[in-house]
């Protein structure tokens, strides 16, 4: 199976993007790279966590060092697109590690805010603190010589953001390949209106701008994927091609009313919306975390 993928710049002010696929979650981390001053930006790292023993480890954020360390690559800046409901986010870990700062969308604020009651942590501070630094739409900032902007894309969750890094748009779960579809806009704060308009300013970026998606999920059984591009999500996304909005919401509401939880949504929650922290020791030197019952819609019976 295909696990790492190198995008190559395709000129300058554009980016090299190394993907790194995880077959556990289905997940896609990314470093991103200026060629010409070896800075460099990780993107949606993940954290390993086995559910049905409780381990936890950092073999995929331990690759993502490795890579920059054999690349000879500076880390810039840890990334976040959102806060991860399939998988746990190692943004801590690495900045730990390499002293770069972390950032997410400022909108992750009406996230903590939304799990703060569904975990019922009364003293949780739900001010984005947590992280370095908050962006909001249209904020700049530099990887090396790079240019990079921040859209807000919610729809899928209320925090949604893309990365728009010279002609490389990292779109998280708002889009899949061309041959699978779009992101569930069923989570709490998701919604499939605002889902939509945030696929349509995507799909209205030039059209050699490079996508790159949160997940791959095979269909077909084929090896994993994870770039597209705008023209080719317009022209073959079977959820976007010739579709009206009215549709597509229609479409979106009936497909995600079939699909169950995902497994690890109630623990990556209490772990991502902390920016990657696990919950402190307690007094005999264990972590734990705290699983809601009853809290969420979309149990599957069968």
């Amino acid at each position: 199976m295909k696990t790492f993928d190198l995008s190559r710049s395709t000129g300058n002010g554009h980016p090299d993007v190394a993907g790194f696929f995880d077959p556990r979650t289905f997940s896609v981390q990314y470093v991103v790279s200026d060629p010409v001053t070896k800075q460099c930006a990780i993107i949606d790292p993940v954290l390993d966590f086995d559910e049905k023993s409780g381990a936890t480890a950092t073999h995929h954020a331990d690759e993502l060092l490795a890579y920059v360390k054999e690349q000879g690559l500076a880390v810039q800046w840890i990334l976040d697109t959102h806060p991860h409901a399939d998988h746990f986010s190692a943004a801590h870990y690495l900045a730990e590690k390499t002293g770069a700062p972390t950032a997410i969308g400022g909108y992750v604020t009406d996230v903590q805010t939304l799990w703060k009651g569904i975990y019922h942590w009364p003293d949780f501070p739900d001010d984005g603190r947590q992280w370095d630094q908050l962006f909001v739409e249209g904020d700049t900032f530099r990887i090396g010589e790079l240019e990079a902007r921040v859209m807000f894309s919610p729809g899928h969750t209320l925090a949604s953001i893309t990365y728009v890094i010279g002609d490389a748009a990292f779109v998280h779960d708002t889009l899949f390949q061309p041959d699978f579809g779009t992101a569930r806009a069923d989570f709490p704060g998701g919604d499939a209106h605002q889902l939509w308009r945030s696929i349509q300013a995507i799909l209205a970026l030039p059209s050699e701008t490079r996508l790159f998606t949160g997940h791959d999920y095979m269909p077909g059984g084929r090896e994993p994927e994870w770039e597209s591009s705008v023209a080719e999500q317009r022209s073959r996304n079977p959820h976007l091609a010739g579709v009206a909005e009215a549709d597509y919401v229609a479409m979106r509401e009936a497909r995600d009313s079939e699909l169950p939880m995902p497994k690890l949504i109630l623990h990556a929650l209490q772990v991502n919306t902390r920016g990657g922290r696990l919950p402190e020791p307690e007094a005999n030197g264990k972590r734990y975390l705290k699983i809601p019952l009853d809290a969420l819609e979309g149990a599957a019976w069968d």
